[in-house]
């Protein structure tokens, strides 16, 4: 069950067909979920953009992490690969893969800058491992479709906790009419791994955390983490503007009870898919904003709703969350 089959959705807007940043036309997910019972939770997810290269912006909410290419994208306001996210010490290696999956596909190419973000698993999985291989990233990509996106333990998400419960990958998305736009889409995915205290409107949810953890005899997880949050729009904006709804991503953490911790790495990455259409002006963007702010929010509760309790490395474990 998903955030809004517990009535859990925000906001007046409705979703997409599925609910998904793959409703936004010419965009595509992959997962590559890596297991080895216990001490392997980790993998790679891929948002593949049909074509390339795409007005984009990126916001470091707090910049404790890694998020390799952003000062290309925040000087040039583009992007020129898939957005893959993984585990924190596997970066490299899935960005070294990512420029070869692109020269394979273009071997004329005189440069190329790879996006990836990334987010510390090391909880529930034996990060020092480096498990990843480029053969797990070229999977994450070649196997990207559109349609519906599996969410919770899979992928980049298979290791990650957030807001004291299992958490992983989350997606949602919204439409609307935007004057001088028309109909237009945005749609969000979270590698959601952050600390804080989970909200859900007024009400907070830390007893329930606490009770699990207590009934299973565990360890509380860490209070810090990371959120990679990753919008995509068919709304023709600019680099500029994009940057400004990447924002509105990582402000859309507080609404679920984020701590913005000092060891948390806070990453909105934006890009639009239009190849044609009228620029959005600026004073018709708050309905974009109010939409995207409502999508992350919703990502991340299906993050949670989506995973289920698991037992890593060191008996480590991470309890699903269930509304009570």
């Amino acid at each position: 069950m998903r955030a809004r089959d517990h009535g859990l959705a925000a906001g007046p807007y409705p979703t997409g067909e599925h609910n998904a940043i793959t409703d936004v036309t010419g965009v595509r997910v992959g997962h590559t979920t890596l297991r080895r019972e216990p001490a392997i939770h980790t993998g790679v997810t891929a948002v593949v953009p049909d074509r390339l290269p795409l007005s984009a912006g990126v916001y470091a909410g707090n910049g404790y992490g890694k998020l390799v290419g952003t000062t290309q994208v925040a000087e040039l306001g583009v992007i020129e690969t898939p957005i893959l996210l993984t585990a924190t010490m596997s970066t490299f290696r899935v960005a070294d893969a990512l420029i070869s999956w692109m020269l394979a596909r273009d071997p004329g190419l005189p440069s190329v800058n790879p996006v990836v973000g990334e987010c510390n698993d090391g909880w529930l999985s034996d990060m020092p491992a480096r498990p990843i291989t480029a053969e797990h990233v070229f999977a994450a990509l070649d196997g990207a479709r559109p349609g519906p996106v599996e969410e919770g333990c899979v992928g980049a998400g298979t290791g990650t906790v957030a807001l004291g419960f299992k958490a992983g990958i989350g997606t949602a998305s919204r439409t609307l009419d935007l004057a001088g736009a028309g109909r237009v889409t945005v749609g969000a995915l979270v590698q959601a791994n952050f600390g804080g205290t989970l909200r859900t409107g007024a009400r907070t949810h830390e007893a329930e955390a606490a009770s699990e953890l207590e009934l299973l005899g565990l360890e509380t997880p860490p209070d810090d983490g990371s959120c990679m949050i990753v919008v995509a729009t068919d709304a023709r904006l600019d680099g500029r503007q994009l940057t400004r709804l990447a924002k509105r991503g990582v402000y859309a953490l507080g609404r679920v009870g984020a701590s913005y911790s000092h060891g948390s790495g806070d990453y909105g990455l934006a890009f639009s898919t239009a190849a044609s259409g009228e620029h959005v002006a600026d004073r018709r963007l708050s309905p974009l904003f109010e939409a995207t702010l409502d999508a992350v929010e919703e990502s991340v509760l299906n993050s949670l709703l989506a995973a289920v309790t698991t037992r890593g490395r060191d008996g480590h474990t991470a309890a699903a969350w269930r509304p009570a």
